[in-house]
């Protein structure tokens, strides 16, 4: 996929699946690919997760939700919904809880704070689509090694 500017949710989520191994071998060992688009259904009313994962080492489901734009109080929302309906129509009992991770463009990481419950499950974490030029990351490093003295 060629490198642009900015990608929707649907390209992104295209571009993840077509690098499906380099992705997961970033998240770490023992991930396993079970679903995209995974619906579920209650109260009639229907519902995708954007990526469904299986940590075998972990043994618990990973869900992924992706978003282009700066997460919201309602993503966070939604993932924790995604979480416990994981955890209470789909894992096994001898499974871990089903962990959601929700990544965005940009995030406020005490509106993240703020929404969800201090033991939960669900985290964000902020992608960046091209890495930062060497003289950026040379800065950002002497201002560490600075606050560090």
């Amino acid at each position: 996929m060629d490198e642009k500017a900015s990608y929707s949710e649907s390209e992104l989520e295209t571009a993840i699946i077509d690098k499906l191994q380099a992705f997961m071998l970033e998240l770490g060992k023992g991930f396993l690919f079970e679903s995209r688009q995974r619906r579920f259904t209650f109260d009639d009313k229907y519902f995708r997760v954007d990526l469904v994962l299986y940590n075998r080492l972990l043994r618990c489901y990973v869900l992924l939700d992706l978003k282009i734009g700066e997460i919201t109080h309602g993503d966070l929302g939604q993932m924790q919904m995604y979480v416990n309906y994981f955890d209470r129509q789909v894992k096994l009992d001898d499974e871990l809880p089903t962990v959601g991770i929700v990544l965005c463009a940009r995030k406020n990481d005490a509106l993240v704070e703020l929404t969800l419950p201090r033991e939960a499950n669900t985290f964000a974490s902020k992608y960046q689509l091209y890495l930062p030029s060497k003289e950026k990351l040379k800065r950002e490093l002497e201002r560490i090694e600075t606050d560090l003295e």
